[in-house]
């Protein structure tokens, strides 16, 4: 028995007011505040060692605060930003329960594996840019005119530089889910998504140019070829989709 059955035959009898349903949204809501409040305090008790993991990419450079209170207005932006990113998957599961009621049978079948395949891909993007975009960054600036300068790096530049790489990533992770909504709603088929390949490969190489908030080559190119393999993985996708007819 498909367990989706059961949870249609609970919706169906589910009838709720429009009252029930503003009560509803509100304390969802309220959770997914206080869970975003409950990731603040976790994050400004352990941000000594958030900021020396981020420190530990580059152990041969010497971080100054060159303002006053600038590592404290960083440690309020590293603290909000992880606090953001750790809410998220919350505030979405919220969000489904929420609007589950008033869904189709087929609309579930897309909208839940796809907001799951969406949280995953964003966590690979984290993790790719952590593992290959930073490290080859920053390597790269090292590197470059590392016999004419000694690394002394503002604190607070560093760690803008670190978050907007590794949220940029994530998004540009999504690649795939935009291919399958476009797919399943029949805007474009998979063959005119492969005819398109030579557009996707500039379209690719504009977005790891936008994204990066660096400007050396490298990390530009990992990103584009990420982007543009991404883009082959969401065709499969939807070849697997239709191929066994899963919506």
């Amino acid at each position: 028995m498909n367990p989706l059955d059961n949870i249609d035959q609970g919706i169906d009898e589910k009838k709720m007011p429009l009252v029930d349903h503003i009560s509803e949204l509100r304390s969802r809501l309220i959770a997914s505040l206080l869970f975003f409040v409950s990731a603040c305090i976790i994050s400004s008790i352990s941000i000594k060692k958030i900021v020396i993991f981020l420190q530990g990419l580059v152990p041969q450079v010497k971080f100054l605060q060159l303002a006053p209170g600038e590592y404290f207005f960083s440690s309020l932006k590293i603290i909000t930003y992880t606090s953001i990113v750790a809410t998220l998957p919350f505030f979405i599961y919220q969000v489904i329960l929420f609007i589950l009621p008033g869904l189709t049978k087929k609309e579930r079948n897309i909208i839940l594996p796809l907001t799951v395949i969406s949280i995953v891909l964003f966590a690979l993007g984290v993790a790719f840019a952590y593992i290959a975009l930073i490290p080859a960054a920053l390597n790269f600036f090292l590197s470059y005119g590392s016999d004419l300068v000694e690394p002394i790096w503002s604190l607070d530049q560093y760690l803008d530089f670190i978050v907007i790489l590794l949220i940029s990533t994530g998004l540009a992770f999504q690649v795939p889910i935009v291919q399958i909504l476009l797919g399943l709603l029949n805007i474009i088929t998979i063959d005119k998504m492969i005819s398109l390949w030579k557009y996707i490969l500039l379209f690719s190489t504009v977005v790891g140019a936008i994204l990066t908030p660096s400007v050396d080559p490298i990390t530009q190119i990992l990103l584009s070829s990420a982007v543009f393999t991404l883009y082959f993985l969401g065709i499969l996708f939807l070849k697997f989709i239709e191929r066994f007819k899963l919506v």
